[in-house]
């Protein structure tokens, strides 16, 4: 983890900690985010992401550690307008028309976005005059996207964001995101989407058991995963030789095409074409994100309580 010199210019967790009873929900975490930067927040259920995101908007009082927002403590940071959240629980307002609602949650900041631009920018135009509370699950997601990017803040929070939303919404989703970091706004998510991550994170934290075990780009975040899968075209091979190939960790098939998890890749492919010369269709492919986060966050660590440095991250 690369946390970097403490910044006004940014978020700052300095040795953050809570805990309920017995359980660490967050164990002394140090995390420091540059203005600008859309970071993905990823673990397993339990491993602290939203009561970590829960603490840096002031909704939960942490044990022990400090937070600041551009210089501010959340609260003097959210009273000036420069956060906007959205997190898994709450309800719109209800009986309200959308538009009505966010007209109204426009009026509470000091300069906010226009709501035309928000219905439109969120694909929740189309039902602007529905009522709020006969809205289907999608379409509560994105007014309260709409809700959250309306105040127009320098820090935008999301836990879960795309939870509930089609394919085609978690698209327009992500342009509208790809939108507001172009402004130079700080976006901070939560997904167990890892793809999304993947796609539009320009850094990557992982959490597990409320510490920090790996910070960085995709790319780096994927690197940290040793091993390589090859995919190849091999009816009716017998499992069980493919396993014991040398180099081959595990072996799997998928209709007439085989996966073969490698240690050794390089090893495992000269042993697969000496002794199965018909395979065809062969693909190496290195690590992605998926395979990462299992690797950090269930696999065994040498010290799993020190986080894994990324050289380059910030």
């Amino acid at each position: 983890m690369a946390t970097g010199k403490a910044s006004n210019d940014g978020v700052v967790l300095s040795r953050l900690s809570k805990a309920y009873g017995r359980l660490r929900a967050v164990d002394s975490i140090d995390l420091s985010i540059r203005r600008g930067q859309t970071v993905a927040i990823l673990g397993p259920n339990g491993a602290g992401k939203t009561t970590m995101l829960d603490m840096a908007l002031g909704l939960t009082r942490p044990d022990s550690g400090s937070i600041t927002l551009f210089g501010m403590p959340p609260a003097r940071a959210i009273a000036a307008g420069q956060v906007g959240g959205m997190l898994q629980t709450g309800s719109l307002i209800e009986y309200l028309s959308v538009r009505e609602f966010l007209t109204m949650i426009a009026s509470l900041y000091p300069r906010p976005l226009q709501v035309d631009h928000m219905l439109q920018l969120t694909g929740a135009a189309e039902f602007a005059d529905r009522r709020t509370n006969k809205l289907s699950g999608g379409q509560t997601q994105r007014v309260r996207f709409a809700a959250a990017l309306i105040a127009n803040s320098d820090l935008l929070v999301l836990d879960e964001p795309t939870a509930a939303i089609d394919v085609g919404g978690r698209r327009e989703f992500w342009t509208a995101i790809r939108e507001v970091a172009a402004e130079g706004k700080t976006v901070i998510f939560a997904t167990h989407y890892l793809e999304e991550a993947d796609a539009y994170a320009d850094r990557i934290v992982l959490l597990a058991r409320g510490k920090i075990v790996a910070d960085g780009s995709a790319t780096e975040i994927k690197a940290m995963a040793s091993g390589r899968t090859i995919r190849a075209t091999l009816p009716g091979a017998d499992l069980a030789q493919l396993a014991s190939l040398p180099g081959v960790t595990n072996a799997e098939r998928r209709g007439e095409a085989v996966t073969l998890n490698c240690a050794s890749s390089d090893n495992a492919l000269r042993a697969l074409l000496s002794r199965f010369p018909e395979a065809r269709d062969i693909e190496v492919h290195g690590a992605g994100i998926e395979e990462a986060f299992f690797a950090l966050t269930v696999g065994e660590r040498d010290d799993p309580n020190q986080p894994t440095q990324v050289q380059g991250a910030r």
